[in-house]
């Protein structure tokens, strides 16, 4: 099982991102996928989801309008798209597979917002 995310970097506020979590070793299409996020020395919070039948997605408040969440089954992939990006976006940002008690992390990848 491989859970492996790609596409972080340094971006100045205002910039964009995108980010993609490419998935392995199991049946992708029957998972949840989330984005979480976690500043060192907080606890790691979700940033969007988005459900296994019918894509349906949900943010956290401080993205709505500005990030979006979406999968391509056939590709085994979900990426989040990251727009008007702010200071306070900065974190390392996780990609997360998850079905009844299977739950699989990738490593994550750093995102800095900086000028």
């Amino acid at each position: 099982v491989q859970v492996v995310e790609s596409g972080g970097g340094l971006v100045q506020p205002g910039g964009s991102l995108r980010l993609s979590c490419a998935a392995s070793g199991f049946t992708f299409s029957r998972y949840v996928m989330s984005w979480y996020r976690q500043v060192s020395g907080k606890e790691r919070e979700l940033v969007a989801i988005i459900t296994n039948v019918g894509g349906m997605t949900n943010y956290a408040d401080s993205v709505k309008g500005r990030f979006t969440i979406s999968r391509d089954n056939a590709k085994n992939t979900v990426y989040l798209q990251m727009n008007s990006l702010k200071p306070e976006d900065t974190a390392v940002y996780y990609c997360n597979a998850r079905w009844g008690v299977h739950d699989h992390w990738g490593q994550g990848t750093q995102v800095t917002v900086s000028s």
